[in-house]
C-alpha cells in the first residue's frame, strides 16, 4: 500500500494486521482518483471509516487544503496518525462512531465512504449526509461497496453520477447539483 502521486508520492503506508480492516487495493484507489482529479485540490475532505487513513492521505497528497478522518477504532486511530507522520502531513483525526459524529463535523467538497461490507454503515452514511446536509454545492461523495451492491437513489439536490465495477468493487459516485435559489 503506498501514496499513489502528490508530495507524498511512493510513501509505503503502514498496513493494518488481521482482518479487522480491509484496505482499497491500488487498482481501485487509482480509479477511484481517477474519476475525482480535478475535484481535489484546495477542498475540504473527510475520510470516514478511515481504517488506514490511504483515501483521506491520497487526497492531501494531491493537494486537498484539510482532510478530516473518523474512525471508531483506537487501532485504526493510531494507524492513521502514524501514516500522516510517515508521509509529512497533519490533519484532524477523531476517535468516534462515523454516523453520530457527521452532524458536528462541518460541511465537504469531498468525502470518502468505505466502511466494513454488508454493515449497512454505507446506507446509514449516505442517508445521514442527505439528511444533515454536510455536502457543499458541487461536491462528491465516493462510495465503495462490493460489486453485486446495489446503493440507494439520493435525494435532490444529490444525484447518482457514475458507478463502475473493478473486479469484485463497484465505486459509486453521487454528486450534490448547486443548488439556486
Amino acid at each position: 500500500m503506498r501514496v499513489i502521486t502528490g508530495a507524498a508520492r511512493g510513501r509505503k503506508l503502514l498496513e493494518p494486521s488481521g482482518m479487522e480492516v480491509r484496505p482499497t487495493t491500488d487498482m481501485v484507489k487509482e480509479a477511484m482518483f481517477n474519476i475525482v482529479q480535478f475535484d481535489i485540490e484546495g477542498r475540504r475532505v473527510l475520510d470516514l471509516f478511515a481504517g488506514t487513513g490511504q483515501l483521506g492521505i491520497e487526497a492531501l497528497s494531491r493537494g486537498a487544503a484539510e482532510c478530516v478522518f473518523v474512525d471508531e477504532s483506537a487501532k485504526s486511530v493510531r494507524l492513521v496518525r502514524a501514516n500522516l507522520e510517515r508521509c509529512g502531513l497533519s490533519a484532524r483525526v477523531e476517535q468516534a462512531d462515523a454516523i453520530a459524529c457527521l452532524g458536528r463535523l462541518g460541511r465537504f467538497d469531498l468525502v470518502f465512504l468505505d466502511p466494513p461490507y454488508d454493515s449497512g454503515l454505507l446506507e446509514k452514511a449516505l442517508e445521514v449526509i442527505q439528511n444533515v446536509d454536510i455536502l457543499n454545492d458541487g461536491g462528491i461523495i465516493v462510495c465503495e461497496s462490493r460489486r453485486e451492491k446495489s446503493l440507494p437513489e439520493p435525494q435532490p439536490p444529490y444525484r447518482c453520477s457514475l458507478a463502475r465495477r473493478y473486479g469484485k468493487v463497484c465505486l459509486t459516485v453521487y454528486k450534490k447539483d448547486t443548488v439556486t435559489t
